[in-house]
């Protein structure tokens, strides 16, 4: 009896041994793949942003171009109020076109977060701004909030226009400071914007890092 036990047991064991050889066909000879969807939250978001890591080396992609569109449909709300009801709220630059500022934090952000990127895949990334909605002065003063930002991102074959994946929402929330803290990161140099800047580094390198070498 026990000696048939233990034949039987070399038996699984070879059978599983077997199973976990099988070489990926399809994965090896696909030039990259998506990994699954995950939430479109990214990043859990600590209070104090550090800049962002260089992007690693030896990812699928190069990103050689960065399109970013904020829809001139988008509302802007200047009002001083706890929460402004309003597309874009944004007071971490003097007043002015409130749709431009937004377009450059986006595009500079985005190009500081990738320009580590060396892989074999030259890439365009196509962002849409959907929402933009930072702290008015009453509750960065008091306080405090959430930085909501959403947008849309395909990322396309820079030679062909072909989309590597379908259109991805996300969602990146930064908590904000308020009252004393706002007012003591200010002085540090940790303004809205640097942190913004430094987060969304983070987000896009979180993004790209879905699309691995096959």
């Amino acid at each position: 009896m026990k000696t048939l036990k233990i034949i039987v047991a070399l038996a699984l064991g070879l059978t599983v041994t077997a199973c976990g050889t099988v070489p990926d066909i399809a994965s090896r000879n696909a030039p990259f793949e998506v990994t699954p969807p995950e939430p479109s939250v990214v990043l859990a978001a600590q209070p104090g942003v550090a800049p962002a890591p260089a992007a690693q080396p030896g990812s699928a992609l190069r990103v050689s171009q960065i399109n970013v569109t904020v829809p001139r449909t988008l509302r802007v709300s200047e009002a001083n109020s706890y929460y402004p009801l309003g597309d874009i709220v944004w007071r971490g630059e003097l007043i002015g076109d409130r749709h431009a500022q937004v377009q450059t934090i986006f595009e500079d952000a985005f190009r500081d977060g990738t320009e580590g990127l060396n892989g074999p895949t030259d890439v365009t990334l196509n962002i849409e701004v959907v929402r933009f909605h930072s702290l008015s002065e009453k509750a960065r003063y008091s306080v405090g909030g959430v930085h909501n930002m959403v947008f849309k991102l395909t990322v396309t074959r820079t030679s062909t226009g072909q989309a590597l994946a379908p259109t991805r929402e996300v969602v990146a929330d930064l908590p904000a400071f308020g009252g004393k803290r706002a007012i003591e990161a200010d002085r540090r140099g940790e303004t809205q914007k640097v942190r913004i800047h430094a987060y969304l580094q983070q987000v896009i390198q979180q993004e790209l890092s879905r699309f691995v070498a096959g």
